[in-house]
């Protein structure tokens, strides 16, 4: 492995990228690798740029190979690294490697979160026999693997096997940190000297560590050693809490220029997060320190009056403006926060001067549009963020947010009356001034304000839900929006045809279907601006005010957007093909997040012109291909172009070529280009296009099928569900043409590997289903044994709740579906045929106890599936299986007793595409599938063949009752099932 630095030099030059990568992960499955690799990344001697790559790389494996099922980072390898992590740690402390140790803390959470505790055992006391009284380049190290391991906490869920392992933490632990936190906060607020492992930065820098375990550690609930040490931290006079707050050391202050945050106004956040945390989890605690009107007295001195506007300080006064929000909230400090006057020093000394923009917004504004608009859209919950929740509130969102607070709170008219005044002020010095140069910011002020005292409720995905009584958004929509948002572009300030823009989007669902439609047209105009946020706020409004739904119903159709949709789509694909590169093109994902809702909106509409937009489309994703760089531009250029083939086919069947002879090109380019990013979607388009030939499958699809069943198709997590859905096409369409040249034994073969698979079981459950509708049950019988084998062996060896799950579903599907000479038998003699019996014990142990207990999407497969075994299965009446008869019957009442979930109901065949909703998705490039929506239809009823599984079950015991007289016997075996079994006597059903 000697040639690791090289390799790794090699990875970060684009010419020789793809080579060296391939070459790393083939070196990456050989024993001692990891061990290899974290040696190079403490080699100082080697380029930084190597050692940085080489922790990246090392994370990387760790988080994919540390429990992968086919190559798991080998037993000597994990042992030897859970030895060597926390010296690592140590060793990485020097500030120089930051972002290296950042790497190896990950892996140590990610390592930590698999094997701790009963696989490293020694790992906290190895960090508490770390820490140092005096060295704090130590004592950093060992405090960011202990914050990296606990800080996953805050999100988690209480249960009882995580309250477990934070009482076998807390018992080691939380001494020796409440310890270090004293004992660091003394030294720095007495300026204490020391050498150059205790520097006051390297002291600080550990007390930003000590406050997030502080917070780690109590954010589930509030641990003895804490609470018996409250007052010393959180004493209204002398708490060491509410001395950092006003401690400011001049030589840790930083420059004013600086975008990062200083050390101090690190430790400050970090203190008034945990102070927010413990406002809502421990307010009795809280209340009885007396802190809050302290803490509420800090925040005050630390930002009133527009005190700190430096960029560095945004999360300090964002967090300030947040524990303000929250204490208002809880209730318990209404004396605090009711006066009037309060309420009006509030706004005037907090919350207006972080709502007024500042020259840093302005600028991001004109040179980084972007990043201003996803940060203007990054708005917060307005009930208050979940605990742990540490989202990226801007001051605006944070003032606005603390104006909402005190209007929820029963404070309406007090908070509307004093912020009224400060809009109306705002109003009236734009309108005396329109002509002078910056006085657009106070109408810009104005409208924020407005908008944030309006609020009562709103979602991400709806906008504002619930408005305040007291504002009349739509009147001051057409007294003061209204103008801006009609106006000649270049005649008032762009951020102005924004702020209407944006208003429009805040208040979308307060304003009624006349209204949008009236004002749809000026949006559509915006979207060829020349100002790069005004044009996209306007598709993002639009797309929101096409995805509005009333009672569950889109409230726009078709036939709302027939004569706009193909201009609106003209000039969005204008803006974007408009970019240039690659990077370019697909940088700005909210056009085409808009050109697929105008789409799926538009529906058949579009037939007249969907070859320009096809071919546009299809031009674009040729650019973005060569260097993908956007997942979420990527999902919606292929929901597109997936709507577009839905909707265009269904109104002209014809156009299906002309889809297939547009896509197979591209296609086959990514699938050689091997680009992994899109293979996902092309397997899923592919499935659709073939899904709707009603003939003979043409040769390019058949030409693809040996691909698809080499091993190399399989290999890439992502793609596993779109192959699944491409061969469930093949074995729908072309099950004859598959036998005929023997890929059913391939396919076996795929399957098999899927069960052995716990991530890929469910999958292979899925084709197997497939298999069994499709296939001769001839050709069938063969295979029947190796996959009920593969079955058996999961279940002996590593079975899982999901198995369980799917095994039993299968068993009661291929029991249910009406395929032509498949009886129940045909699974159950396979089990009977490897082991005399075997049936009655899978009936015992998993079909009885789980049938009950399946989803109710899945009730009326598992209750026609029990029907058909109890009555048409000869072995179900064999002396030597009748016994689990009665049980086997009872399981099938239970399922009845949520009678409508046995109902199909007639589902939307749209229902999903108009759900799709991407507000959420920011994940990134993953492994992980990503599901095209618009490629599928409603799901298929596999019994429709029953109308009502209650009637088929008492049709099938009068039949079977006449045959055999035991039938009587068996149902009174067990006198639960008797009211039922009466049931259907009285409808007519008498056995």
């Amino acid at each position: 492995m000697a040639e690791l630095p090289s390799l790794f030099l090699a990875s970060l030059n684009p010419d020789t990228r793809k080579q060296a990568e391939q070459n790393l992960h083939a070196l990456s499955v050989q024993p001692g690798f990891l061990p290899v690799l974290l040696r190079l990344v403490l080699e100082t001697t080697q380029d930084r740029s190597v050692r940085l790559a080489a922790s990246v790389f090392f994370k990387n494996v760790v988080k994919n190979k540390w429990e992968d099922e086919e190559a798991p980072v080998p037993e000597a390898d994990k042992a030897a690294l859970r030895s060597a992590l926390v010296a690592a740690m140590i060793q990485l402390s020097t500030p120089g490697d930051k972002t290296i140790r950042a790497q190896i803390a990950e892996s140590i959470s990610l390592i930590a979160s698999v094997d701790f505790p009963e696989r490293w055992s020694d790992l906290i006391d190895n960090l508490v026999s770390s820490l140092s009284p005096s060295n704090y380049s130590v004592n950093i190290g060992v405090l960011q693997t202990a914050h990296s391991i606990f800080v996953y906490w805050r999100a988690a869920t209480r249960s009882d096997a995580l309250f477990t392992v934070i009482n076998l933490v807390l018992k080691s632990f939380s001494k020796p940190l409440l310890q270090l936190l004293q004992h660091t906060s003394n030294l720095l607020l007495t300026n204490a000297p020391g050498d150059a492992t205790s520097t006051p930065e390297l002291r600080a820098q550990a007390q930003v560590l000590l406050v997030d375990l502080y917070y780690d550690l109590t954010c589930q609930d509030l641990p003895p050693d804490f609470e018996d040490t409250y007052a010393s931290f959180f004493g209204p006079t002398d708490g060491i809490f509410l001395k950092f707050l006003a401690w400011d050391p001049p030589q840790l202050r930083g420059d004013p220029d600086d975008t990062t945050a200083s050390l101090p106004s690190q430790i400050k956040t970090g203190i008034l997060e945990i102070s927010e945390l413990h406002v809502k989890l421990f307010p009795e605690v809280l209340q009885a320190s007396h802190a809050v009107p302290a803490l509420v007295s800090s925040v005050w001195e630390l930002i009133g009056g527009g005190k700190r506007n430096s960029i560095g300080d945004d999360g300090l006064v964002s967090q300030s403006l947040r524990f303000i929000s929250t204490a208002i909230r809880s209730g318990h400090y209404k004396e605090l926060f009711s006066s009037k006057d309060t309420i009006s020093n509030l706004l005037q000394g907090v919350v207006v001067p972080n709502i007024v923009l500042r020259e840093h917004d302005i600028e991001q504004f004109e040179d980084d549009p972007l990043e201003y608009i996803r940060t203007d859209l990054s708005l917060p919950a307005a009930s208050g963020l979940g605990l742990g929740s540490h989202d990226a509130m801007t001051r605006r969102q944070a003032a606005a947010d603390l104006v909402r607070a005190l209007v929820s709170s029963g404070l309406e008219a007090e908070t509307t009356e004093v912020a009224g005044a400060y809009i109306n002020q705002g109003l009236q010095e734009y309108n005396n001034n329109k002509t002078k140069g910056g006085s657009w910011k106070s109408k810009n002020t104005a409208v924020y304000l407005l908008t944030a005292v309006a609020t009562r409720g709103s979602t991400t995905q709806q906008g504002v839900t619930s408005t305040n009584t007291l504002v009349d958004v739509v009147r001051f929509f057409s007294e003061h929006i209204f103008q801006d948002l009609q106006a000649p572009a270049g005649s008032v300030h762009p951020l102005l045809q924004v702020d209407a823009i944006r208003y429009l989007y805040t208040f979308r669902t307060q304003l009624t279907k006349a209204q949008l439609l009236s004002v749809l047209p000026l949006l559509v105009t915006h979207l060829s601006s020349d100002n790069y946020v005004c044009y996209t706020y306007a598709a993002i409004s639009i797309e929101r005010i096409l995805f509005i739904k009333q009672n569950n119903q889109l409230l726009f159709s078709q036939a709302d957007v027939h004569e706009s949709a193909r201009p609106l789509i003209d000039a969005l694909l204008k803006k974007i093909e408009q970019a240039g590169t690659p990077e370019k093109v697909a940088e700005n994902d909210y056009l085409m997040r808009c050109i697929m809702r105008v789409i799926i909106t538009a529906r058949s509409s579009l037939v007249e012109g969907y070859a320009s937009i096809l071919a546009r489309l299809v031009n674009i994703l040729g650019v973005i291909s060569k260097n993908p760089s956007n997942p979420n531009f990527d999902q919606y250029i292929f929901e597109s172009i997936s709507a577009l083939i839905r909707f265009i086919t269904a109104a002209r069947p014809d156009t299906l070529t002309a889809f297939e002879q547009a896509l197979f090109g591209p296609f086959t380019f990514i699938l050689q280009s091997d680009i992994d990013q899109y293979i996902p979607y092309v397997f899923q388009l592919l499935a659709q296009m073939l899904d709707l030939h009603t003939q003979e499958v043409p040769a390019a699809y058949r030409e693809l099928l040996p691909f698809l069943l080499t091993p190399a198709a399989w290999t890439q997590k992502g793609s596993i569900p779109g192959l699944v859905k491409l061969l469930k096409a093949f074995l729908s369409h072309d099950a004859k043409h598959i036998v005929a040249n023997n890929q059913h034994m391939n396919v076996y073969g795929v399957i098999q590997t899927l069960l052995k698979s716990k991530a890929n079981d469910a999958w292979g459950f899925e084709l197997l289903q497939a298999v069994y509708q499709s296939l001769p049950l001839p050709v069938l019988a063969d295979a029947r044994r190796a996959l009920v084998m593969e079955m058996l062996s999961r279940l002996q060896t590593s079975k899982t709740d999901k198995f369980v799950y799917y095994f039993v579903l299968f068993l009661l599907f291929v029991s249910a579906v009406n395929v032509e000479g498949l009886t129940p038998d045909f699974t159950v003699e396979v089990f009977e045929g490897i082991q005399p019996n075997l049936w009655s014990q899978i009936l015992a142990n998993f079909v009885i106890p789980q049938a009950p207990k399946l989803p109710t999407k899945d009730r009326k497969v598992a209750a026609v599936g029990l029907t058909k075994l109890l009555t048409q299965s000869s072995y179900m009446l064999r002396d030597s299986a009748v016994q689990a008869w009665p049980p086997t019957f009872a399981a099938l009442v239970k399922l009845f007793s949520d009678p409508q979930y046995l109902t199909k109901n007639d589902e939307d065949p749209d229902a999903a595409i108009t759900t799709i909703d991407f507000e959420e998705q920011n994940t990134g490039y993953q492994a992980s599938y990503s599901r095209l929506a618009a490629s599928e239809g409603a799901k298929l009823d596999p019994v429709a063949y029953v109308r009502d599984p209650r009637e088929f079950l008492g049709q099938e015991l009068v039949r079977l009752s006449k045959t055999d007289p035991r039938v009587k016997a068996l149902l009174a075996a067990n006198p639960d099932v008797a009211p039922f079994v009466q049931g259907l006597a009285n409808s007519g059903y008498v056995v």
